[in-house]
């Protein structure tokens, strides 16, 4: 058995790509994608008719063009989207784009707008994931969202006190970033960190025995690896969204896994409850240094993503 095939019988692997073809390679349950992915594929020419599509349903749009550039960006994430739900069984998340991270209306509408390109394709909304920015307003966004059966994954979580705000707000998946967390403390330390201490492992496995003890229905992706043994260690957790380089390294592996984190454990905890509300919400995620300058960092990196996509969108619509 690959450690692959082992991971997915305590873990849904989710792919981390929007190369259409590695979908059918390593099997995963969902896949999530994001500007910077969805670029990069779309200057592929086996993608060119998604491409062309979205250009085509943009010209049909009246507007400015940069109303109509906003209209082919959307469309071809959802073409990308539709694309990749046809070769897994599971869900895909779409973004929002990060200029709207400190928007809850503005989220809110985007968010609709995808998932009635989404209906109009065929596809329910039970099969999609509206990804936002876990700040504040982001998470506001998505509570209101679920209540409308909109399903959201809460990008760029770095702190437990976004991860408590989530499971409030009812959300149906968070996205801590294992990486970028390990990132922030291997440069504080200035060396490299023992694996068995490695803060980012540490964050996600907090999260999920707060959520398992006190029966949060919302679910753990870790994300944003730097190395396999982080995979490892979070062997158990809900989902994982796993890079291409890795899925290809764990299926060349063999070996079993067992699962690192598991509900008994998380029920045994010495755990206490939160209450989070606006106020809390931001002392908390303020006094965590790593978690404001990453959430920060992360919003202003997205939109650079986001911008190169549109510019790019923006020759081909003018």
């Amino acid at each position: 058995m690959s450690m692959l095939d082992s991971l997915k019988t305590h873990t849904v692997v989710v792919a981390d790509s929007g190369e259409i073809s590695q979908l059918a390679q390593y099997k995963p349950r969902d896949a999530t994608t994001n500007p910077s992915l969805i670029g990069k594929a779309a200057q592929r020419p086996e993608y060119r008719p998604l491409v062309d599509e979205a250009l085509r349903y943009s010209q049909s749009v009246s507007g400015t063009t940069a109303e109509r550039t906003a209209t082919f960006m959307d469309r071809l994430a959802v073409n990308f989207g539709c694309e990749i739900l046809k070769l897994i069984p599971g869900r895909v998340s779409t973004e929002v784009p990060a200029s709207y991270s400190f928007d809850t209306a503005g989220s809110v509408a985007k968010a609709r707008a995808l998932i009635a390109m989404y209906e109009k394709a065929g596809i329910g909304r039970e099969r999609v994931l509206i990804k936002l920015g876990t700040t504040w307003e982001g998470i506001r966004a998505a509570e209101l969202l679920e209540r409308e059966g909109i399903h959201c994954n809460m990008t760029l979580l770095f702190s437990f006190a976004q991860a408590v705000a989530c499971a409030d707000a009812k959300v149906t998946l968070i996205s801590p970033f294992v990486g970028r967390i390990y990132d922030y403390w291997r440069k504080e330390k200035g060396a490299e960190i023992p694996v068995d201490e490695d803060p980012g492992v540490a964050s996600v496995t907090r999260i999920y025995n707060y959520y398992k003890k006190f029966d949060y229905k919302t679910e753990i992706m870790g994300a944003s690896f730097r190395k396999i043994e982080q995979i490892l260690l979070l062997s158990g957790c809900d989902l994982l969204t796993i890079a291409p380089e890795f899925l290809a390294e764990l299926q060349e592996r063999e070996g079993t896994l067992d699962a690192k984190l598991n509900v008994a454990a998380a029920k045994a905890s010495d755990l206490q409850k939160v209450t989070m509300d606006e106020q809390a919400f931001r002392w908390e995620h303020n006094e965590d240094a790593m978690a404001t300058d990453k959430l920060a960092a992360g919003i202003r990196t997205f939109y650079k993503d986001a911008l190169k996509l549109e510019a790019w969108a923006s020759a081909l619509v003018d």
